[in-house]
């Protein structure tokens, strides 16, 4: 039975086409993989384009000794199989990517043995399911099976991305040898410059880069630059960037961060894991900052949540046409600054432009989520009346809400929320979690500035409360509690500094409070006014 591996070097969606030309460890990419993926002595080759832009890759492989076989650009699975054309059916491929530098021979022997053992038709190795970092990426299946998919399908996805026609088939079986290593969370492929930097750092001191074993290479990993900085995928954290753009929240003592340090706390935040990344047009520079960070390579690896503009400015009696232009420009402004042509989710700023100008500001974005302008919308409510009002409409995908350890406003409408959330797959996000910084604040003068009258006796309960519960600090209490509840989706928590983010992401590191631990804080919590629990009703010192 003959086996083949056979390394994709381009497609039509490569965000660096010339990327697998950049060396590692003295070698370029696409040779150093194909190297790594034949050092059992397995066949293997190269399949690239036929682009005049490839030409210097196809010698490049060639002058390895390596063969090199060059196809359609955008039909990737034609290319593959055409490449195969003097094999027979009941070959054993291996499609690996030639950006990706990590998968050896020995790699390849497990799941060949695996594959043959179970008897099966597909077998993938990737991600979290595996256990390994994404980048240590390889799937085998028959070439019979992928011989039929070319013969069976003409979607675009299909093509291009080889096997969907096969998994479909035969379902996702995945390679589970490794899942209890856990780094499924970590990255080891090159998809832009700092992907090839963190690579290059681990093959910096391997004197044989051709046959260094994989799995210490991917122990490797650990510190290079933007890899995971906690054990787990933080994919609850939500990292809040109004900090990015101004000044921000009322014990905020250091300001606003430098684009290089914004920079740095957004990618390590990726890294990790994080669900989502919330911004505002009300922001300041936050859309800026953030689309600046992302050019060079990093955008769509977290999906982006901004805030239509506040509309202050737009008349209370006009036109429908100057209500859709104020809709128009914040979402056109939003695409410019955040450099993107689609806005993965965009809440309304205000609840209340539900309905206000006749429903024309809802209406407009729903316009511009069927042209696909726009993928989710959803609604920042910040009383309990327009949460309410937002689960009533259907089109509500995403609610943000204030929510913390002391905020008992919200309890009667939660069963409402978990309705929405099975029956339409409504996501919900909580702020505010220390209440703009007061919650942690040992000041008595801030708390007076927020309306409480006796903040001594609030700030003795959390910090004791803090302590009862084995939490190290008040704000680990206070994301372990929303953590705790298990209609919460995402906790939006902003940060100013790389040591802030760290922190934070040790948190989510940790489980919730238990059931009982809950239902103990709700008991014994000090009841605070609703007007301390509204930062809109703050006194602001001058």
């Amino acid at each position: 039975m003959s086996r083949v591996a056979i390394l994709q070097a381009r497609s039509n969606s490569s965000r660096l086409p010339g990327k697998v030309l950049l060396p590692v460890g003295g070698i370029p990419l696409a040779v150093l993989a194909a190297r790594r993926a034949g050092n059992n002595g397995c066949d293997v080759l190269v399949a690239t384009s036929r682009e005049p832009a490839d030409d210097c890759l196809a010698d490049t492989i060639e002058r390895a000794g390596i063969r090199c076989y060059r196809g359609d650009l955008d039909n990737t699975l034609d290319r593959i199989v055409s490449a195969l054309a003097d094999y027979d059916d009941d070959t054993c491929v291996f499609r690996l990517t030639a950006d990706n530098v990590f998968p050896d021979g020995q790699l390849l022997d497990e799941l060949y043995d695996e594959f043959i053992q179970q008897q099966l038709d597909y077998l993938c190795c990737n991600g979290e399911p595996s256990g390994l970092p994404y980048g240590v990426s390889v799937e085998l299946t028959w070439l019979r099976h992928l011989r039929n998919a070319l013969a069976s399908t003409f979607e675009q996805h299909d093509l291009e991305h080889v096997t969907p026609w096969v998994r479909r088939q035969f379902g996702d079986t995945y390679f589970r040898r490794y899942q209890d290593l856990g780094k499924g969370h970590y990255r080891a492929t090159v998809d832009c410059f700092d992907d090839y930097v963190a690579v290059q750092q681990v093959f910096r001191e391997v004197p044989d880069p051709v046959n260094h074993p994989w799995m210490d290479l991917i122990q490797k990993l650990e510190g290079t630059r933007f890899q995971p900085v906690g054990r787990h995928r933080c994919s609850r954290l939500v990292v809040g960037t109004a900090q990015l753009g101004m000044d921000y929240g009322i014990s905020n003592a250091s300001g606003m961060p430098s684009l290089d340090a914004a920079e740095i706390i957004l990618k390590t935040a990726i890294g990790s894991g994080v669900g989502y990344i919330d911004t505002a047009r009300a922001y300041g520079r936050s859309e800026e900052v953030i689309g600046r960070s992302l050019a060079s390579g990093w955008h769509g690896r977290t999906p982006v949540i901004t805030k239509l503009s506040p509309l202050a400015e737009c008349p209370e009696e006009t036109s429908l046409e100057v209500v859709r232009a104020f809709v128009e420009s914040s979402v056109f402004h939003s695409l410019a600054f955040l450099r993107t042509d689609r806005l993965d989710v965009v809440l309304l700023h205000r609840a209340t432009h539900l309905h206000d100008w006749g429903g024309q500001v809802w209406s407009c974005l729903r316009e511009m989520r069927a042209e696909g302008t726009i993928g989710t919308l959803g609604v920042s409510v910040q009383s309990p009346e327009e949460l309410a009002a937002s689960l009533l409409v259907p089109e509500v995908g995403l609610i943000q809400m204030p929510f913390h350890i002391l905020d008992w406003r919200w309890d009667s409408l939660i069963p409402k929320i978990e309705e929405a959330r099975a029956n339409r797959g409504l996501v919900v996000h909580v702020r505010s979690s220390m209440l703009q910084g007061l919650l942690v604040s040992d000041d008595p003068g801030l708390w007076r500035q927020a309306g409480e009258q006796t903040p001594e006796a609030c700030i003795r309960w959390l910090r004791d409360a803090a302590h009862d519960h084995g939490c190290q600090s008040v704000s680990e209490l206070c994301i372990r509690y929303c953590l705790a509840q298990t209609w919460i989706d995402g906790v939006v928590i902003g940060m100013e500094s790389l040591a802030q983010l760290k922190q934070n992401i040790a948190v989510f590191d940790k489980s919730g409070l238990g059931p009982e631990e809950v239902h103990l804080i709700k008991e014994d919590r000090p009841m605070l006014a609703a007007r301390t629990l509204d930062p809109a009703q703050w006194r602001r010192e001058s």
